[in-house]
């Protein structure tokens, strides 16, 4: 019989997962589970902010004019480029329709439950073997219609860019400005002439400020990271973090103190698994999941694994390596460390961490470590590795950015074929 799997989510993650069940039928065979109408995950763009026509919140962070901040020749998974007709960084409407091709091309999208919501995933313990997982589902246009099914591997595909993380900031609460999230910023004409704090200066945060200089008065970018040494536009003033707020302004650590009309916070996401009941055993303190051996296999529950945790990195081609050590893992081909040994490997890369002088909540940050991760994970599933060329583009386009945030995306590039 066949290993039964789960998928939850049809965006990348959870795509890339059904293709590679799907191509070794007399293996695996899978199911996914999408509470959306379509394939695309976070990069399904809707107008919309809170909730959904269907009551549940807005899954997707994209905003109108987003354009990628990795070009499309180092974004695509190893083996389904994208169109060599497309310039380098495309909107994410192209990313969409990538996804959507990739569905078809591998037969996948008929084998996904649309609108359907993972309510709870258990699983039932067994002596001395791995359990089974019974997953709880119901219709999202009809929640009274609620069905269970038995899987014996569950693939968490959920993503993490669609609960907003806000930092307890002191007078926050009397401010009477605008406060948004970068999760439910859509468009900048709201914020035409104002004096406007970005609060954050990683990804979402830079492109946030840039296309925000074109219609405000100023742009405020703050954040405690080392000084930003790319050229700003003229209207962007780089300033530390945030100590508190007053009704109408913002004062920085330094103590000084600035008007302002909005603020947007572009701080991050927090890790949610809602559906996974509490026998599952999964942990989530200061934004670190645990027990994940290599960011993706539950210790305990090897049959349980979670594809898109590291942030940081280029992500379809992770995903890619990621999603065969987990079958790798599942098909007997991976032969696992103990569970003792696996809690220590986790633990070691963690202790590591904070040895450098990071904090807690970078566990699964990865930026240069992407590229040894991968490795070490095309290693374990005996797969090819990454292309050295991807990752060094992946590289300069990093030094672009960080020289000239508001004008890389024009540049166009292109990977020299073997």
């Amino acid at each position: 019989m066949p290993i039964r799997v789960a998928v939850i989510g049809a965006g990348a993650a959870g795509l890339g997962a059904m293709r590679h069940l799907l191509a070794r039928p007399d293996v695996f065979e899978g199911v996914c589970f999408e509470q959306c109408p379509q394939v695309g995950g976070t990069w399904v763009y809707t107008d919309s902010v809170g909730t959904d026509e269907y009551g549940l919140p807005v899954h997707s962070s994209m905003y109108k004019n987003l354009k990628t901040n990795l070009p499309k020749e180092v974004m695509a998974f190893p083996d389904f480029p994208f169109k060599e007709t497309l310039p380098s960084f495309i909107w994410h409407h192209d990313v969409l329709q990538y996804l959507q091709e990739y569905s078809d091309n591998f037969k996948i999208t008929d084998k996904i439950k649309f609108q359907t919501r993972v309510d709870r995933v258990h699983p039932l313990k067994r002596d001395k073997s791995e359990p089974k997982w019974e997953v709880e589902f119901s219709d999202v246009l009809n929640e009274t219609t609620k069905k269970t099914e038995l899987f014996d591997a569950v693939i968490v595909c959920n993503g993490h860019y669609s609960i907003p993380l806000f930092p307890d900031m002191p007078g926050l609460d009397k401010f009477r400005g605008r406060v948004f999230h970068s999760h439910d910023y859509r468009e900048p004409d709201s914020f035409k002439h104002q004096r406007v704090v970005c609060l954050g200066a990683q990804s979402s945060g830079m492109d946030i400020m840039v296309e925000l200089s074109t219609v405000a008065h100023t742009v405020f970018i703050s954040h405690n990271k080392a000084p930003i040494k790319s050229k700003l536009p003229p209207n962007v003033d780089q300033k530390p973090g945030i100590a508190r707020f007053t009704e109408d302004s913002v004062i920085f650590s330094n103590e000084e103190e600035q008007k302002i009309d909005s603020v947007v916070f572009c701080t991050g996401y927090k890790y949610t698994f809602p559906f996974l009941s509490e026998s599952c055993n999964i942990k989530i303190e200061n934004e670190r999941v645990t027990p994940l051996y290599k960011h993706i296999i539950h210790t305990e529950f090897p049959s349980l694994s979670f594809i898109g945790i590291c942030k940081v990195v280029c992500p379809f081609p992770q995903f890619h390596f990621q999603i065969l050590v987990a079958l790798s893992a599942l098909d007997g081909s991976l032969k696992l460390p103990s569970r003792q040994a696996m809690d220590l490997d986790t633990e070691m890369d963690y202790q590591h961490r904070l040895s450098e002088g990071l904090l807690p909540r970078y566990a699964h940050h990865m930026g240069p470590r992407q590229w040894a991760y991968n490795d070490e994970l095309a290693d374990m599933a005996q797969c090819p590795r990454l292309d050295q060329q991807v990752m060094d583009l992946y590289n300069i386009v990093h030094e672009w950015r960080a020289r000239d945030a508001a004008t890389y995306k024009k540049k166009n590039v292109a990977l020299v074929k073997a």
